[in-house]
């Protein structure tokens, strides 16, 4: 333990109250904590709330916050999925003091599991599987010890240089821990701490090895070669303590790392289990790990979510013991919320329907102003080209329109955004009935909110000129189900048949042309739309991020 003690910061949460704690008795002089993920798929939604709570807490205490890729399973992981999780973490702002793999202590790991074997607390096992679940007992009946449980140090010692050494096919032996085999924690019943993998090669180690530390034995190890002093993780891990703790003091660490556990992130309408995950994109019904409707960080990042909504949202939902459910709409609300005060405002037409000003001068255009941001009011406005043919959204005009109805229709008149006042003249129609154009009049005497005779207009439109319209693609994404958790339900029968709406033939201003993939933008009356990477130098495809409210439906009961 450490003789030099630190004063405590004020806690806002249990975490931060044992770290007082051990401050204060000179347990640590310091705090180091670690984001340890296994690269055996793409990071989401709940591991943001993990990486804030990690790299926030050493950030917190001056410390330091390592990224451990916990690479014990060659069968599983892939450094696609290393490149990946480091692009996630960096792209939400976070910055890690080194990148560490559990590779990195494989040595010390095995040097580990030869001193527990010469101590009598480790034994090679030749029960399968299959057989030492049989063996282990039930959370009511003890388990029953192994046959080899009492083979001596010397055997076990070179029936586990032999494994090692590749002499034994994959299940055919394994190293337990020789622990209490009626423990009431079935964690402590003997655990398997090293298998036999040949195939495929370590990602990092290559062929060197054969034999691989389970988590339960590399995890506690990694973090007191590491010098990590507050092991957080989440709340499922709670009944693991006791053997991680038990390893600590049988091996005799110094100064070993505390284990604190937190509820995880339950979020509803989302799917966060890898083996359902890949379902879903080996089985084609999303376009991969980053589909936006994806609640992985790279599919959000695709949508248009910002990462400090992300981060503020885990902020929100803070850090608790307790099992909950949070409520999806409250990270929409976060996304609005940042989108609200920094997204560039653009008139987009979605649903177009052209609309003529028949007395507005032929071949004349002019420049309305329209304000980029009412909250940012330093970036001022923008030119936009006004002419006499327009499109306007197709829900925009009514023939017979309900009562309330404020927009374009027989004998109303409506302002156009930053422009005039127009009145319904006539309109045409194809062959089967559908308004195609809608002619109009204009008040030369009304541009930019002027109303000579007083009257009132209570429609605003959002337009863009036929002139120097953008043409782009927009896809409308909404939640992927219709069932608060879809991982107890059917993923197919209840998958959300508006989860995403593809519509051609929008029409953008012309300050589009320059939006890059990844930018983002308010369209006026629709939502928060992002750039999506699909875009290319001639066609622009955008991806809606979130509406302006939530309008989700989910399936009736």
């Amino acid at each position: 333990m450490s003789e030099n003690k630190a004063a405590p910061i004020e806690a806002t949460n249990f975490i931060e109250e044992f770290i007082n704690e051990d401050l204060l008795e000179g347990v640590y002089s310091k705090v180091q904590t670690r984001f340890p993920p296994e690269p055996n798929g793409y990071l989401h939604i709940g591991h943001a709330k993990a990486i804030t709570i990690d790299f926030g807490i050493a950030e917190k205490y001056n410390g330091i916050c390592n990224v451990r890729l916990d690479d014990t399973n060659p069968a599983k992981e892939d450094t696609e999925y290393v490149e990946a999780i480091l692009e996630d973490i960096k792209w939400l702002g976070f910055k890690w003091a080194n990148v560490y793999y559990a590779s990195d202590y494989f040595d010390f790991i095995y040097e580990c599991a030869i001193k527990l074997i010469k101590m009598g607390l480790a034994y090679v096992c030749d029960l399968s599987a299959d057989e030492i679940r049989e063996y282990r007992g039930t959370l009511t009946e003890p388990g029953k010890e192994s046959p080899y449980r009492n083979r001596s140090v010397e055997e076990n010692l070179d029936l586990f240089r032999r494994m090692t050494e590749g002499e034994f096919e994959e299940g055919e032996k394994v190293l337990r821990a020789k622990i209490d085999m009626a423990s009431p924690n079935l964690n402590m019943r003997d655990p398997v701490i090293y298998r036999i993998i040949k195939n495929p090669p370590h990602h990092r180690t290559g062929t060197k090895w054969c034999v691989y530390p389970m988590y339960d034995f590399a995890h506690p190890l990694s973090d007191a070669a590491e010098g990590v002093t507050h092991s957080l993780c989440s709340l499922e891990f709670e009944n693991n303590r006791p053997l991680y703790n038990w390893f600590l003091e049988k091996l005799e660490i110094k100064n070993p790392p505390r284990q604190i556990e937190f509820a995880r992130l339950n979020l509803n309408y989302t799917l966060t289990s890898k083996r359902k995950c890949l379902k879903l994109v080996e089985e084609g019904i999303v376009s991969g790990w980053d589909d936006p409707r994806m609640a992985t960080i790279c599919g959000m990042r695709r949508r248009g979510y910002p990462p400090e909504a992300i981060i503020e949202f885990c902020k929100k939902i803070g850090v608790s013991k307790a099992y909950s459910v949070v409520d999806y709409a409250l990270l929409e609300s976060c996304v609005r919320d940042n989108l609200n005060l920094n997204a560039d405002r653009v008139m987009a037409v979605l649903r177009p329907l052209k609309l003529v000003i028949d007395n507005y001068p032929e071949g004349k255009t002019e420049d309305v102003l329209i304000e980029v941001n009412p909250n940012k009011p330093e970036k001022g406005s923008r030119a936009v080209k006004f002419s006499k043919e327009l499109y306007i959204e197709q829900t925009d005009f009514m023939l017979d329109p309900p009562k309330g109805y404020f927009r374009l229709a027989p004998g109303k008149e409506v302002r156009l955004k930053g422009a005039y006042i127009v009145k319904y003249a006539s309109h045409e129609t194809d062959e089967n009935g559908n308004v195609t154009v809608v002619h109009c009049t204009y008040d030369p005497e009304s541009k930019s909110g002027n109303t000579p005779d007083g009257r009132k207009v209570k429609g605003t439109l959002h337009w863009v000129s036929v002139e120097d319209a953008v043409d782009a693609t927009v896809r409308l994404y909404d939640r992927l189900f219709n069932v608060e958790n879809p991982s107890e339900a059917d993923l197919i029968e209840n998958l959300n048949p508006g989860s995403l709406e593809v519509l051609t033939g929008c029409k953008l201003e012309s300050c589009m042309k320059e939006a890059k993939p990844g930018d983002k933008f308010q369209f006026l009356r629709h939502g928060y739309f992002c750039v999506d990477t699909d875009s290319t130098e001639n066609h622009l495809v955008i991806n809606r991020t979130v509406a302006l409210k939530d309008s989700f439906t989910p399936k009736k009961k």
